[in-house]
């Protein structure tokens, strides 16, 4: 199945674009599962009442999902409880934890992806800055669960409370041990769906100076984690012929943001209705394309030029990067990498890790980090 996620700035026309890119979907006999991730429903008036072919909506539900999650978690746990003397929780007691919305998101993303019911999952991410927050969430929890409770360490079961007496402070509990790996598994499916190459994202805007600064900011963010991007919406277009009267000014505007976006995007203009769509013959009259082609995969290619140079390069693509708001940081086997207001801690290539960074460049919307062989490390040739 494939997966659109689509996402812009607030007040873009995400939620309506969402909705009409399902709707074509449906129409040209897809089966198409759209999902929102706003607590609230925006999809519904958007849509209206028409009940479509082939279209079918869901909504996140991340308040139910919490208090399932949690109930899960106290009878994982119900020994320790018990053990300090701790009262349950009940459901209706409970509010939403931060994060809780987001792992809601993540699962329902996970499930829908995985359903053998649609061929076209089509998403309705929150504003942009949340997206790539929401984006970058498995990695980074999946990082952070095999720092704080290594999976090698659950070797030692049998031992665990042997250690525990010879170190004389407490081990983590089985139950904790299953729970990370139960999160893990969940975390790395929602990561495989967002690397799947039918997985692209679909980027809306409305032309303009404000519009162009987040189209820039939100390719950086999906480039740093390897997203492709199918086509840029381009919303609320001005038809030409209003250029010569008061519309003038946001005409030329439109017109000069659009020229430049076709420069490196696949740029699909939607015209202004003259108010906000509302049912299916105003989301069909804006003509937002349903499937596209696939993109071309995003690759960090490493390339061997250490018989001219005597280095290695990583490439990674960073379109609409500046030098000055990138930063590098070798850890270890590991690269931090900062883009502007994004970071990401990426392990090395096996190879690149027997050598040390020689030096950096951007260069065509690409980041090229020169590596040379470490001796220490680097077999020898005879």
């Amino acid at each position: 199945m494939r997966t659109l996620l689509i996402t812009g700035p607030g007040g873009s026309g995400r939620t309506t674009t969402a909705a009409a890119t399902a709707l074509t979907a449906a129409r040209e006999g897809a089966r198409t599962l759209l999902l929102g991730t706003d607590r609230t429903d925006t999809l519904g008036p958007v849509l209206g009442t028409e009940a479509t072919p082939r279209l079918t909506v869901k909504r996140v539900d991340p308040d139910t999902d919490f208090r399932t999650d949690l109930a899960a978690l106290q009878d994982r746990a119900a020994s320790a409880l018990d053990l300090l003397g701790a009262s349950r929780l009940e459901p209706e007691e409970t509010s939403l934890l931060p994060g809780a919305e987001e792992l809601a998101v993540l699962r329902a993303l996970r499930d829908a992806a995985l359903s053998e019911s649609y061929d076209l999952l089509v998403v309705d991410l929150p504003p942009t800055p949340r997206a790539l927050s929401l984006l970058a969430l498995p990695e980074e929890l999946r990082r952070y669960l095999r720092r704080l409770l290594p999976p090698e360490r659950q070797a030692a079961r049998a031992l665990r409370p042997v250690l525990g007496r010879l170190a004389g402070v407490p081990m983590p509990a089985e139950w904790l041990y299953g729970t990370a790996a139960r999160l893990d598994l969940q975390l790395a499916a929602v990561e495989a769906v967002l690397a799947d190459r039918d997985t692209v994202v679909r980027l809306v805007a409305e032309p303009g100076p404000a519009g162009a600064d987040a189209v820039r900011t939100a390719t950086l963010g999906l480039a740093l984690r390897g997203l492709r991007t199918d086509a840029l919406i381009a919303t609320r277009v001005l038809p030409e012929s209003e250029a010569a009267g008061w519309l003038a000014g946001p005409v030329a505007q439109q017109r000069k943001t659009l020229d430049e976006w076709r420069e490196s995007y696949d740029v699909r203009p939607v015209a202004h209705l003259g108010r906000d769509p509302r049912g299916t013959d105003d989301l069909t009259a804006l003509a937002v394309p349903g499937v596209t082609t696939r993109p071309a995969t995003v690759d960090w290619p490493v390339t061997d030029r250490l018989a001219d140079d005597g280095v290695l390069i990583w490439h990674l693509p960073l379109p609409g990067a500046r030098r000055d708001e990138l930063d590098l940081i070798r850890r270890g086997d590991e690269i931090v990498v900062t883009a502007g207001p994004f970071r990401r801690i990426v392990p090395l290539p096996s190879a690149l890790r027997r050598c040390t960074v020689a030096g950096a460049a951007l260069r065509e919307d690409e980041l090229r980090i020169r590596f040379r062989p470490d001796p220490a490390l680097w077999p020898r040739t005879h």
